[in-house]
């Protein structure tokens, strides 16, 4: 029987040019790029799984993915490896020896997500393709009082395009927070970010989120609002989903692995928690 070793990788990506990070017939996919990379360092046809199948145009800083291979090959000559058969807008951050059943999915007790909004008068040349540009200035103060509705564990009925064919709708989000931050090279007040940490999102949850906070700072719904959104559990009572290319996966904080003698017990994210 060939022996087998499970390697995990942190990635990170700019999403612009792929179709998301689930294989599809016929679109590049950062999952695809990743599996033709694999195969050509060792020669072995698998689908590497990641801890979250991040959308068309969105990117990562830190995607977390795992495969089973009969190589021998070191983790870090894996990092080289499948780095040099990469194209330059994914790349391998690091590279480890995981447990044999690890699951990136199940793993994943936590996930930051950060929606960059570009609000000033000037078109953001460099950044194109990571913001949505908003027309009009945002009053950020009242989208992070809004905001403090969606704290906690909730129905995210409201938040998740009706197409989703998960079961629970039941997420809990740790912090959401709305704030300008202060950019190397770029005038001061030009964009809007929207970090949001939980313990697992729905398809598109994030981008709704920012669509109807984008709704309450351009002043088109009040602070309420939000609120009253979560209650109704009905898609139509939130606003629109915002546009992929602002949204970037930040981090992902992995369950302690429970060979180690150190580890503290951590809880497990839902079963259907793997956005």
């Amino acid at each position: 029987m060939t022996a087998t070793r499970t390697i995990r990788l942190r990635l990170a990506y700019e999403g612009t040019r792929y179709s998301g990070w689930q294989v599809q017939p016929g679109r590049p996919t950062v999952q695809g790029m990743l599996a033709e990379a694999i195969r050509r360092v060792s020669g072995e046809t698998l689908v590497p799984k990641g801890s979250s199948r991040t959308d068309a145009g969105v990117h990562a800083l830190d995607q977390v993915a795992a495969f089973t291979t009969a190589s021998l090959l070191e983790p870090g000559t894996w990092q080289r490896a499948i780095n040099a058969h990469l194209p330059p807008d994914v790349t391998v951050l690091a590279a480890d020896l995981a447990p044999p059943d690890f699951d990136p999915v199940a793993a994943a007790v936590r996930k930051r997500y950060r929606y960059r909004i570009h609000d000033a008068a000037i078109k953001p040349v460099l950044s194109r393709h990571l913001v949505w540009t908003w027309r009009g200035r945002l009053d950020e103060q009242v989208m992070a009082a809004a905001a403090t509705a969606l704290v906690g564990e909730h129905d995210f009925t409201s938040f998740e395009a009706t197409t989703s064919p998960r079961r629970s709708k039941v997420r809990t989000i740790h912090a959401l927070t709305v704030f300008r931050p202060a950019l190397p090279d770029t005038a001061p007040g030009t964009e809007v970010w929207i970090e949001v940490e939980g313990d697992g999102f729905l398809y598109n949850m994030v981008r709704i989120i920012t669509g109807s906070l984008v709704m309450v700072g351009a002043g088109r719904r009040t602070a309420r609002w939000l609120a009253d959104a979560i209650a109704a559990t009905n898609r139509t009572a939130a606003g629109p989903t915002a546009p992929p290319q602002g949204l970037v996966l930040v981090s992902i904080q992995l369950a302690p692995d429970p060979s180690l003698s150190d580890s503290v017990p951590c809880p497990s994210s839902p079963s259907d928690s793997d956005r």
